[in-house]
């Protein structure tokens, strides 16, 4: 069994050893959480992350997101940096971690990486996926992981309309707010698609980088799309009409993944 905390000799010798970078990819369900940032009082993905990375290693750490998910939005590969003096290998990070971590947030892997490496600035694109069930009556097992729409919803529809999001626009329309003084609403999106697998109709996007809400957006005005409530031709007016708030209404955050973040090398060619 890991202890808890680390003994006094083993905190005063790391605190001479070489600071290193540490990358892992992490996969949770953000049902019972605010987001994965911190946050004063709720419960966050990153403190949780950061609580068991103290109790591994002994230190006070914090850890950067390559992607901030919202509240109750999930993870299958959100990418996580921090700095450690720890001298644990890669394998030792993900047990550890995961020993200490609850049951609804795990490692998947870890790596070494150069001291120059930066997780948000050298991403170079992000994909979510969105599930629809799309049947009459409502599922416990989907309950807080995917959006229910009652009425059948015509993909190929969806899909013209997404087509029009493929390429570098001005995203303003789909946002619901802008952090930080943002004002670059301009992003690239590489790919906007929409298939159905059963009850399900699974929507995937993926782009440089994305606003505030602007999948769960995205996805609102799709399926106003897939139910006939608005054409093609009027969804693409949305995005050149590039007025706050017009695309939506936002759908539910339990039906929204991060899957993954892409990278110019895999991290084992960013090996320290």
């Amino acid at each position: 069994m890991l202890a808890t905390l680390i003994n006094p000799d083993r905190q005063k010798a790391a605190g001479t050893a070489t600071t290193t970078k540490i990358v892992l990819v992490v996969e949770y369900d953000g049902t019972h959480y605010y987001g994965f940032q911190l946050q004063a009082s709720q419960p966050t993905i990153q403190e949780e992350l950061e609580k068991a990375i103290w109790r591994l290693t002994g230190e006070m750490i914090r850890v950067l997101a390559a992607s901030r998910t919202d509240t109750g939005v999930h993870a299958r590969g959100q990418a996580v940096s921090f700095r450690t003096r720890a001298g644990h290998s890669p394998e030792t990070f993900v047990s550890g971690l995961n020993y200490y971590l609850p049951k609804d947030i795990a490692v998947k892997a870890a790596y070494r990486v150069k001291a120059s490496f930066n997780v948000r600035r050298q991403a170079i694109s992000r994909e979510y996926t969105y599930y629809i069930l799309n049947r009459p009556t409502r599922s416990p097992l989907w309950e807080s992981h995917a959006c229910l729409v009652r009425e059948p919803l015509d993909i190929d529809a969806m899909n013209r309309a997404g087509r029009t999001l493929i390429g570098e626009h001005d995203f303003m329309a789909f946002t619901t707010r802008l952090d930080n003084g943002m004002k670059n609403t301009v992003r690239r999106v590489f790919r906007a698609e929409v298939r159905r697998d059963g009850e399900l109709v699974i929507f995937n996007m993926a782009a440089s980088s994305f606003l505030p809400h602007q999948v769960r957006n995205t996805v609102g005005a799709l399926i106003r799309v897939g139910l006939g409530k608005m054409s093609a031709e009027e969804f693409y007016s949305i995005i050149e009409a590039k007025k706050p708030g017009l695309a939506g209404p936002t759908a539910p955050a339990g039906g929204l993944y991060l899957m993954q973040v892409n990278f110019p090398h895999p991290f084992e060619e960013e090996t320290a």
